[in-house]
């Protein structure tokens, strides 16, 4: 096989540094051809982005505000978009440099191609360094002023507490529904909510109409109008009312919407409050479900609420064996708590009429949905309806014969609740800073900042709150409760903010005689206490820094 040489190359030299290159247009090589023509020419080496530190969003140009990560796409091509001349060359490659966080600098690498003489392109690679320019936006200068709202949402329930919106407050900061909020200020039968734009405000209102029954109206303002251009200026309020119906309500429902509902007992409990209330017979575990057009149509409010509970002492429990879902059937013998205490002459000044009576020896049997979890000896809230006149007219034509002397309605504990232990866990609120709209105490977060007597019945409320989600897991899980940091002032001390003494090697161990008394006889916990668990906690991560502690 004849070997056959390829074409020969010719060569010619450089005509600035004499160096043999392949023949070109430019008769250049590519250093010579570089120092000669600029392809950046027009390009910006620096730029500035503008940065609002409020809503941590950059300004996309020409005019919207564009949530970014750092080093993401979305920050890179608003880079882009503030470079002049681009248009004019071919942009291969762009990537960021890695920088300081806190140097409010940006760094991108940028790759273009360009060219320069006939059939010859040049590529370069250069940095563009932004500054980054702290400003606000449109719409948080809105928030720094003061009646800046477009759209108004007016959240009431016509009920004598706040525990609806205690609750209401957890859902939503679980689902981060208040990030578009510009202000929530207290009223006295709710809340009220400020948008700057319409549709957050309706956001919001289908986010509440998901979580709580309710009905709602809206209505605008006109507040300005240009006849030429066709256009209005509104301001937007929706009235939304809660149905008040509370969980562990005693109701009484209308003839004819119990007959409509399975012909289930009128007198009920309300076992569940979602986007309907759910409705319990305990005395057969009939279950229904009422809708909000539905309780509209034929409303009725609660009899009694879980402030009229009366401690009672299980005497005896027998299961019946029906059973719906944690719901268990069973008859049970139950008396006032404290019944059959001897008492001398005249020391029952200020009790109630049916606890000096003949009612409170009086044993009382009744049917309950308790009968998984309570055991005699036990203390179980519920309504004594034998003394108890209502004011409601379905109620009075009930035969007699279908309402319990006693309706029981949760287990309590009584011995728990005397200790008054810490919790190992908190929860969140809305809004906690100072000088907000409709502050005027130093209130527990959005609920109970109207001062005054509200203040103190708003205590009650959020004690009685807790002692809910204690008892209720399924109200725990919806809900974000946090772990409290084991802070133990004066540890080992006796005296706040002491340190913990060290014994000397050869110190004689001395038992410490404490000042206060001890009790004579200190009651055990009960062992079925529902204490919330580690693992359903999350970790308060505005409380960690980076502070090292004193020495």
């Amino acid at each position: 096989m004849e070997f056959v040489p390829g074409p020969a190359i010719h060569r010619v030299l450089c005509a600035d540094c004499g160096t043999p290159i392949i023949p070109n247009s430019a008769n250049l090589c590519v250093a010579c051809l570089r120092n000669t023509v600029d392809i950046t020419e027009g390009i910006p080496k620096q730029a500035s982005v503008s940065f609002c530190r409020n809503c941590e969003r950059f300004l996309s140009p020409p005019g919207s505000w564009t949530l970014a990560r750092p080093e993401s796409q979305e920050l890179l091509a608003i880079c882009l978009k503030k470079l002049k001349g681009l248009n004019k060359v071919r942009l291969t490659d762009a990537h960021f440099i890695w920088t300081e966080p806190h140097s409010k600098r940006l760094r991108v690498s940028l790759t273009i191609q360009k060219e320069v003489l006939t059939a010859t392109i040049l590529e370069q690679i250069f940095e563009i360094e932004y500054l980054v320019q702290h400003g606000q936006c449109p719409d948080c200068a809105k928030l720094a002023a003061k009646n800046t709202w477009k759209a108004l949402v007016q959240v009431r329930q016509k009920v004598p507490h706040k525990r609806t919106f205690l609750y209401l407050e957890q859902l939503i900061l679980k689902h981060g529904a208040q990030k578009d909020t510009i202000s929530v200020k207290e009223v006295r039968d709710g809340l009220d909510f400020f948008y700057s734009s319409r549709s957050h405000a309706l956001k919001m209102v289908d986010f509440l109409a998901s979580v709580v029954p309710i009905r709602s109206k809206a209505s605008e303002q006109l507040l300005s109008s240009d006849t030429h251009t066709n256009t209005a200026n509104f301001k937007y309020t929706y009235s939304i009312e809660i149905i008040p119906v509370c969980k562990d309500d005693l109701v009484c429902i209308p003839s004819k919407l119990a007959k409509q509902m399975s012909n289930i007992a009128p007198l009920t409990l309300c076992s569940r409050v979602g986007n309907s209330i759910h409705l319990l017979d305990p005395s057969s575990l009939q279950f229904c479900e009422i809708s909000a057009p539905v309780f509209w149509r034929t409303p009725f409010e609660a009899l009694a609420t879980v402030t009229d509970l009366i401690e009672f002492t299980v005497l005896d429990i027998e299961p019946s064996g029906a059973t719906r879902s944690k719901w268990v059937a069973a008859d049970a013998q139950v008396a006032l708590s404290g019944a059959f205490k001897s008492s001398a002459i005249g020391e029952d000044d200020g009790m109630l009429d049916y606890e000096s009576s003949s009612l409170a020896n009086q044993i009382f049997h009744t049917r309950t949905h308790l009968g998984g979890i309570l055991q005699p000896g036990d203390t179980v809230m519920g309504y004594f309806l034998s003394n108890t006149n209502f004011n409601s007219d379905d109620f009075a034509a009930l035969p007699s014969h279908r309402v319990p002397d006693v309706m029981l309605v949760r287990k309590s504990y009584p011995n728990r609740r005397k200790k008054n232990k810490s919790r190992g866990w908190k929860l969140r609120s809305i809004a906690k800073e100072a000088g907000e709209e409709g502050e005027t105490g130093g209130g527990r977060g959005v609920v109970g900042r109207m001062g005054g007597r509200d203040k103190k019945k708003v205590e009650e409320d959020y004690e009685l709150f807790l002692r809910e989600l204690e008892e209720d897991e399924e109200m725990r899980g919806a809900v974000n409760l946090y772990r409290v940091k084991n802070d133990q002032p004066g540890a080992g001390s006796g005296l706040a903010g002491g340190k913990t003494r060290r014994k000397a090697q050869f110190d004689m161990d001395v038992d410490e005689v404490s000042s206060v008394p001890a009790p004579a006889e200190e009651e055990e916990e009960e062992p079925d206490f529902p204490d919330v668990k580690l693992d359903e906690l999350l970790e308060d991560f505005d409380e960690m820094t980076l502070e090292e502690p004193e020495a």
